[in-house]
């Protein structure tokens, strides 16, 4: 077992494609509450805009959003550019609890042509090809940076999730049905 393990190439985390995904349990919340909470978030609480293309399907359970992230490459000089990318959130809400991910990262190279967009990974590809990134480890920084954002942005909706208020939980303040006195 062991010779079989050596003989097989492990995956760089370079490797790895930057999104977060999770699935979460329900309790005692419908598919109802689970939407309307994550519309909510998306309309009320959604820091990372512009968004664009919002769509919500109550009767699927389904939201989507594309959300702008800045990221921030160094120039030959050490100093920051600023690079716009877009970004994917959807969120599926069933009975049982609800799927959410962020991802499908695409980068704005050109500020004057800011309806074209580059998947992040032919991004980091561009970068790492640059003969300066030896010194700037540009591509390294920029998908360091965009992990770091989609787990905010997961961080961020989970815990508003987290915090149903108790007027939507049907369960809470009634009195426990134990049958004793």
């Amino acid at each position: 077992m062991l010779a079989l393990l050596a003989g097989t190439p492990a995956l760089a985390q370079s490797d790895a494609p930057v999104e977060y995904s999770e699935r979460v349990p329900a309790g005692s919340y419908g598919r109802s509450t689970l939407h309307a909470r994550t519309q909510e978030w998306v309309e009320r609480r959604f820091a990372y805009g512009p968004k664009t293309d919002f769509s919500t399907n109550p009767a699927a359970g389904t939201v989507r959003v594309l959300g702008t992230v800045k990221l921030k490459p160094v120039d030959n000089k050490g100093q920051e550019v600023e690079r716009t990318a877009r970004f994917e959130f959807t969120c599926q809400a069933t009975d049982e609890g609800y799927t959410y991910s962020v991802g499908a990262f695409r980068v704005i190279t050109d500020p004057q042509k800011l309806d074209t967009t580059v998947p992040l990974d032919d991004y980091l590809a561009q970068l790492r090809a640059e003969k300066n990134n030896d010194r700037t480890k540009n591509d390294r920084r920029v998908r360091a940076q965009a992990n770091s954002l989609a787990s905010e942005i997961a961080m961020s909706f989970r815990s508003y999730m987290n915090q149903i208020p108790a007027s939507e939980d049907g369960s809470v303040g009634l009195p426990a049905a134990t049958g004793s006195n």
